[in-house]
């Protein structure tokens, strides 16, 4: 991916200087054990619906701000941060214009830097928990050590990998502004959880499916991707399906838990949106099958 030289974004906070607090959740009348805190990453830690928000559900609480120091830019000479600063200015011009084209205004996230843990609107951030989205103050959250993670564990390794987990965050916004998140999280409080995490699958499926929305209007703007690129992507989208993940981590595949989709399922709506280009194509919820 050739980026280097191309615009950077001015939305970018970092605090990875402060290393963050270790605060709690609130956890209402029960407190959140191993077993708890397990359930909810295997549930939402990789680019999912907020696993914070999962934790204050589980806990019976909700959860809330936690102060953070003030927002400072990343160093100059970061490599890893001006790259993330990059995808982000794209993004930013991507659905700018294509928000312009439907004939409504995009409204740009922050994406926060930090290491450990931090404060954020939806509760105490950790490196854990993987990048997240959260809604409530419109930032993407990104501890950079997770991109070794997804290097040597979960075996999805290239820059074009770590740029899909951004578009895949900023997908998550561009449905809180249309309004998607607020109707999702009101079904599911009105129906069974297997009915809930599969209104999770289609939430997250659709993320995928912008994230390669994206994709396909940044290579038409900047043709900067190279041989290869689009097949890290896909590999990485692979490598955080739920039954790849449940089979590595459990041995075994339990189809009524998934929240985010099959291998298959993620890198399918991935290419469609690569294809297509349109928001249209993106629909996963009327989609008879995602």
């Amino acid at each position: 991916m050739r980026w280097q030289g191309h615009r950077e974004s001015d939305n970018v906070e970092d605090r990875r200087a402060s290393g963050g607090r270790m605060g709690g959740l609130p956890i209402g009348g029960r407190g959140i054990g191993i077993g708890t805190i397990v359930i909810a990453l295997l549930g939402g830690w990789i680019f999912g619906i907020n696993p914070l928000t999962i934790l204050g559900i589980l806990g019976g609480g909700s959860p809330t701000a936690i102060e953070s120091g003030p927002a400072q830019r990343p160093p100059a000479d970061d490599m890893e941060a001006k790259f993330i600063s990059t995808v982000l200015a794209d993004t930013e011009d991507v659905w700018t214009a294509v928000f312009q084209q439907a004939g409504a205004t995009y409204r740009v996230p922050r994406l926060v830097l930090f290491r450990g843990a931090t404060g954020t609107a939806c509760g105490q951030g950790q490196s854990a928990m993987g990048p997240f989205y959260c809604p409530a103050d419109e930032k993407v959250y990104i501890d950079l050590s997770f991109y070794e993670t997804l290097k040597s564990r979960l075996g999805a390794p290239g820059d074009f990998a770590q740029a899909y987990v951004v578009a895949h965050e900023v997908g998550h916004h561009v449905q809180k502004i249309m309004g998607l998140t607020q109707k999702v999280d009101e079904m599911r409080q009105r129906v069974s959880q297997a009915q809930g995490n599969a209104l999770s699958v289609r939430l997250e499926l659709q993320a995928d499916c912008f994230a390669g929305l994206w994709t396909h209007h940044s290579q038409r703007g900047k043709g900067w991707l190279e041989q290869g690129d689009i097949e890290e992507a896909l590999n990485a989208a692979a490598q955080i399906g739920d039954d790849t993940l449940q089979r590595r981590s459990q041995g075994q595949v339990v189809p009524e838990s998934f929240t985010h989709g099959t291998s298959a399922q993620r890198k399918a709506w991935f290419q469609r949106g690569l294809q297509g280009g349109s928001i249209a194509q993106c629909n996963t919820f009327e989609a008879q099958s995602p």
